[in-house]
């Protein structure tokens, strides 16, 4: 398996990625300081409140140099512990590890801006740090994940949810909704278009030529010939065999007990689960710190780490910022345009 990553030859200092900070209360911000602790080869704008920003460092003793953004201004590559700070004020004082319901606004301004700015190319990509949905929702503000949000905000009725990291990528038909509904969302029409989504993005995005997708059923034993539910022959069958006739590159419906297989796995250039948590446990207990996730349909480039807000690391010093680290060189391979290689 093959995952992009960041290749120093690279010309990428017409670059300009921004990241949001997420939940303030959680290790997004310790892990923005920690990760511009070294150079990077492209303009960082962080969306974030500078205060908090600040405040947080003080408490990682972590040095950290603020410059505020401006649009207009050329691009420039900052040395290590310098970043451009697009300034969005949270509604309270920030304290580390305590959700507070008057910040969810933040979480949410913070997000509209940077997506924006990314439709409007003033930035090439977006990272994004973890959110808590839980507190979104509870302040009124309805948000189910980010891939559905900014889907939103963009005017796209389907994105692709994947999850990557050196050994593995798993992208979802579903994603953030109650097992008891996701029979509704497997139709034909909705596999078929997560599919053609998948393999244009493979084909974008890491320059595969005729991408391995692997298939999972949704019954178990793949349904056992319909005597443990009839989705793969009624629906999941039917949209493998027509995209096959189109030339596609597809293989099964397998048992999701047995496509994370080594067989299965050296071949596959992506697995595609039906639900959230058919797949990505697997991915998360073979590479934790090292996946990251990325949103394929959207008219700009999105990644983020692939775990949360960690509330009892925040202010500590021992969140690891290693998926964060994965996120920004896999993004910046993407800019560059590069296809997947091997990984170092």
């Amino acid at each position: 398996m093959y995952l992009p990553i960041l290749n120093s030859s690279n010309k990428s200092n017409n670059k300009r990625i921004v990241i949001t900070s997420g939940e303030p209360a959680g290790i997004g911000l310790d892990l923005i300081i920690k990760l511009i602790q070294k150079e990077w080869p492209v303009e960082l704008i962080v969306c974030a409140d500078p205060i908090a920003l600040e405040t947080r460092a003080k408490q990682l003793n972590l040095p950290i140099k603020l410059n505020f953004y401006k649009p207009n201004r050329p691009i420039i590559l900052h040395p290590a512990k310098e970043i451009v700070v697009l300034p969005i004020k949270t509604k309270e004082q920030v304290i580390p590890g305590k959700l507070n319901l008057k910040n969810s606004q933040y979480v949410i301004e913070t997000l509209i801006r940077a997506c924006h700015g990314c439709i409007n190319n003033e930035f090439n990509a977006l990272i994004t740090g973890p959110v808590h949905k839980g507190i979104i929702n509870k302040s009124g503000i309805k948000f189910s994940g980010h891939t559905e949000f900014l889907a939103k905000q963009v005017n796209i009725n389907h994105v692709v949810m994947m999850l990557a990291n050196k050994d593995l990528r798993i992208a979802l038909v579903t994603t953030h909704i109650p097992l008891s509904k996701i029979t509704k969302y497997i139709t034909y029409e909705y596999l078929y278009e997560t599919i053609v989504i998948l393999e244009n993005e493979l084909k974008i995005k890491f320059n595969f030529l005729n991408p391995k997708i692997y298939i999972c059923g949704l019954n178990p034993h793949a349904g056992d010939c319909g005597y443990i539910g009839k989705e793969e022959i009624n629906i999941i069958i039917p949209v493998i065999n027509t995209l096959r006739s189109k030339g596609y590159h597809l293989f099964g419906p397998l048992s999701a007990d047995t496509i994370f297989l080594k067989k299965y796995t050296k071949d596959a250039d992506v697995i595609l689960a039906m639900y959230h948590d058919q797949g990505l446990p697997i991915i998360k207990y073979k590479g934790f710190k090292q996946t990251i996730n990325i949103t394929l349909g959207l008219p700009f480039i999105r990644t983020s780490v692939a775990h949360g807000t960690a509330l009892d690391l925040a202010g500590t010093g021992l969140a690891e910022v290693d998926s964060l680290e994965m996120a920004l060189k896999f993004t910046i391979n993407i800019i560059n345009n590069n296809g997947p290689f091997d990984f170092l």
